[in-house]
């Protein structure tokens, strides 16, 4: 075989190689790339192990995540805002939501809430400091990977939460039946929300 042939085959062979290596290379990334889409989502897996782990605390140190939500410890906010409603863990919204839900107390959704300044007071302060952001809940941490810096007033307006609400198992009319009346009233059919497990094995709709 003559140089020349030798040369021109010797170059076929490495474009040959190279476009193998650059198809491997583009699978490997589109196969990366759901991966990373799945973990920063994490729509499904409620139910699951989660693996998300070395998540800064409030303190900034790194621990690895928990389960569940912790229920709701300041007898305050639980005897004032839980005598009109499921009192929701903080953990639900983050903080930035809250201060702007207890700074409009005067327009609570179309009603007027009177509280006291110490008990207006107290309520901020659990509420801030206890806000998703600073949760290593995995539903938490969802919450605010699905936010991307938005501060909802209605926890029923975070994305993360309207999404596991679109499940097919739910029926239509789920929301307005009389003994749910609407998403917001979590204790309905999540029947350990109080204990801030809101997992499905959990969730029995009534009818």
């Amino acid at each position: 075989m003559s140089t020349k042939r030798s040369i021109i085959l010797l170059v076929a062979l490495l474009l040959m190689a190279n476009g193998v290596f650059y198809g491997a290379l583009a699978d490997h990334g589109e196969h990366r790339g759901k991966r990373w889409y799945q973990k920063i989502f994490d729509w499904d897996d409620d139910d699951d192990d989660d693996d998300d782990h070395h998540i800064d605390n409030r303190r900034g140190s790194k621990h690895s995540s928990k389960r569940y939500l912790n229920p709701v410890s300041n007898p305050t906010y639980n005897e004032e805002c839980g005598a009109c409603h499921f009192a929701y863990q903080p953990e639900l919204l983050p903080s930035g939501s809250w201060k702007k839900i207890v700074a409009g107390l005067s327009d609570h959704f179309g009603e007027e809430i009177d509280l006291d300044l110490e008990s207006k007071k107290i309520i901020a302060e659990y509420l801030k400091a206890n806000g998703a952001e600073y949760s290593a809940a995995k539903r938490a941490v969802k919450i605010m990977r699905s936010l991307r810096g938005q501060t909802p007033m209605r926890i029923t307006d975070v994305p993360y939460i309207r999404h596991k609400h679109q499940d097919d198992d739910i029926p239509a009319d789920a929301f307005q039946r009389e003994s749910v009346g609407s998403m917001s009233n979590c204790i309905a059919c999540h029947t350990t929300a109080e204990n801030g497990i809101y997992d499905d094995d959990h969730v029995v709709i009534p009818r």
